[in-house]
């Protein structure tokens, strides 16, 4: 795996009385995307299962910076430029 993968953070959604945010990784064509918490994967496009581990191993280890990030987006802001 790249080291120079991109990560990808969401706005914090509600989905039955749930947050999530879901965070998506691109390393060149392979992508990956996942939901915190419980670090589910959604979807993956390339990445081997090593991989995976270690994007979830990843995910479970920066939680917290990972919501603090999701709490720092603003889609509208973003739709705006």
């Amino acid at each position: 795996m790249n080291k120079d993968i991109n990560m990808s953070v969401s706005s914090m959604t509600r989905s039955k009385e749930k947050k999530a945010v879901y965070v998506f990784f691109q390393d060149g064509e392979k992508t990956a995307e996942f939901t915190v918490p419980g670090c589910e994967l959604l979807k993956n496009n390339g990445f081997s299962d090593e991989d995976i581990s270690q994007l979830k191993a990843y995910i479970t280890n920066e939680q917290d910076t990972i919501f603090d990030m999701a709490k720092q987006v603003n889609p509208l802001k973003a739709m705006m430029k």
